[in-house]
């Protein structure tokens, strides 16, 4: 399993935080949960190709927010086939 931990400021606004769930319906193998207080989201990922890390830029900058990954990017998420989610 790959855990991931993102920073993206401005994301405990309620509307922030819909729009979160609304794109992650499009990846139903990855869990998250949401620390609203802090802006961090935490992702469990149980096979490296269900997510890249590109996708998770997308996921954050469809709703307007610019993630930060904290600490270092598993190499797991670098690779992978990528498509384009809709806002």
């Amino acid at each position: 399993m790959i855990e991931v931990e993102i920073y993206a400021p401005g994301l405990r606004s309620e509307s922030a935080m819909m729009q979160l769930r609304n794109q992650m319906d499009s990846f139903p193998r990855v869990r998250y949960k949401v620390d609203a207080r802090h802006d961090l989201v935490y992702f469990e990922i149980d096979r490296p190709g269900d997510i890249t890390q590109q996708e998770i830029h997308q996921i954050f900058e469809a709703i307007d927010l610019s993630p930060r990954f904290v600490g270092q990017i598993p190499a797991e998420l670098k690779s992978g086939i990528t498509t384009p989610l809709e806002p």
